[in-house]
């Protein structure tokens, strides 16, 4: 592969989209949508190899960075984001970052992810050391931000992985536990948000949950560590209860108020 010309720069096996009816769009989208789980699917072991490096060295202390630019830095900081929700774990536990910053988040952010040295910079402020894993996610594999960050950990001990969608990428190559999921041109020639972004998400969704599942923050098939955040949620952890325990919905409702949480009203 010419590593100037990723396989997610390689040209969309469509043209004259303009030209297409609307059903027509979508159908095409969709098919090519249906692609990616299966390149997923062959990438498993090498996702395997990354969850089993990182569920240690949190066991540890450690922790679990992400750093990207663009869509793939926004996926990073949204699986981030979701894991202290979702399983009741310190927001320090699995750390996002993005090229630019959180104005990123909402905003595009010139030559942000073109800087080698930024990411290092931005992982120092966490105090980033060997006790943690780091997991550059890039679409193309050559986002210089994502590179930068990586081989300097590398140099600093630290475990890294990351997850592209290109295969042999330079990122992949400064990676030691790379994840390539090939997920060929796009529908729009080079919008990495489509299927790379999609592949990134299903991949970060792999991880995160495995890992927590492995470190103990999922009881049979429920989220037990959840956050109680809002009704909706009080109300799963109700139902978590009754199904449990066996219980009424009115003693469910007194157990999760009196423990303040679904694994300690399990207990009781």
């Amino acid at each position: 592969m010419n590593k100037k010309n990723p396989d997610t720069e390689r040209t969309s096996n469509y043209d004259h989209l303009e030209k297409m009816s609307t059903i027509e769009l979508l159908s095409n989208i969709n098919k090519e949508d249906q692609t990616v789980a299966e390149n997923v699917k062959k990438e498993i072991t090498s996702i395997e190899k990354l969850v089993d490096q990182i569920v240690p060295k949190i066991e540890a202390g450690g922790r679990l960075f992400y750093i990207g630019a663009g869509t793939s830095g926004r996926l990073g900081v949204l699986d981030a984001s979701e894991c202290p929700p979702t399983f009741g774990v310190s927001a320090e536990i699995v750390v996002g970052l993005i090229a630019g910053g959180d104005t990123a988040l909402r905003n595009a952010v010139e030559n942000a992810e073109d800087d080698t040295q930024q990411a290092w910079k931005d992982l120092q402020e966490y105090n980033i050391s060997e006790k943690d894993v780091l997991v550059g996610i890039a679409a193309s594999g050559t986002t210089p931000y994502v590179i930068g960050g990586i081989k300097e950990a590398r140099k600093n001990g630290i475990i890294t992985g990351c997850i592209a969608c290109s295969a042999g990428s330079p990122l992949g190559e400064a990676s030691e536990f790379p994840i390539e999921v090939r997920t060929g041109p796009e529908f729009v020639t080079g919008s990495t948000r489509m299927k790379a972004g999609t592949a990134q998400k299903l991949v970060l969704n792999m991880i995160s949950t495995s890992v927590m599942i492995k470190l103990g923050r999922i009881k049979g098939n429920k989220m037990v560590d959840m956050q109680l955040s809002n009704s909706k949620l009080v109300g799963r952890g109700v139902r978590m209860i009754m199904e449990e325990l066996g219980v009424e919905k009115e003693e469910a409702e007194k157990l999760l108020k009196a423990h303040g949480s679904v694994r300690k009203a399990l207990k009781r």
